[in-house]
């Protein structure tokens, strides 16, 4: 399951790929001083848009929230659940990672990036619980299937505020992208 994703784009560029949704981006605790990061990790504090007082809002807040057995909650499923009195948020990112088994040779396991199919950046859709977000998840999709039997879900630019305000059906929204709605590359180990 997703435990690392990236967001190494310009967040200028994630601002005005909000923007075309014909809404507009607040900053309630002014504007983030962040830069690229490659590698975003459970525990991590993060972008994410979630909808405020005065609309849609840009806000840091750590990946995981605790059960109440103490373990974070990363990942959420999405199956047969509403969401409509949760808070939900968009993860902005620009790629994200999976695991596979380690090829013969290697002690670790084989790393793979995910992006949303000529899209530089794409939303994650997520939940806010306690001051922390994490990411739902559906069956995979036929470009995720070969190596995971979960994923995120992923959300087309188009649906941003679709999901936020849920103007859809969430059946409509939380479910994988078609095939060839995803690239993939190796990340580890490099090709010789």
């Amino acid at each position: 399951m997703c435990n690392e994703y990236q967001l190494i784009l310009p967040f200028d560029d994630v601002i005005e790929t909000f923007n075309r949704t014909g809404d507009r981006l607040v900053f309630p605790g002014g504007m983030p001083n962040f830069g690229p990061m490659a590698s975003i990790r459970i525990g991590d504090r993060a972008p994410i848009i979630a909808l405020g007082s005065d609309g849609a809002e840009l806000i840091v807040a750590p990946w995981a929230w605790k059960s109440p057995q103490g373990r974070p909650v990363f990942n959420f499923r999405s199956d047969d659940r509403s969401f409509a009195n949760s808070n939900r948020c968009l993860i902005p990112a620009d790629g994200f990672f999976e695991f596979t088994d380690a090829e013969p040779g290697q002690k670790r396991k084989t790393k793979w990036r995910f992006a949303v199919a000529g899209e530089p950046v794409f939303w994650i859709a997520g939940l806010i619980k306690d001051g922390a977000f994490a990411m739902l998840t559906t069956e995979p999709g036929p470009d995720i299937a070969p190596y995971h039997d979960r994923q995120i879900v992923l959300l087309k630019l188009d649906a941003a505020l679709d999901w936020l305000a849920l103007r859809k059906p969430e059946a409509e929204l939380l479910r994988a992208l078609p095939e060839g709605g995803l690239t993939v590359e190796k990340v580890f180990p490099e090709a010789a």
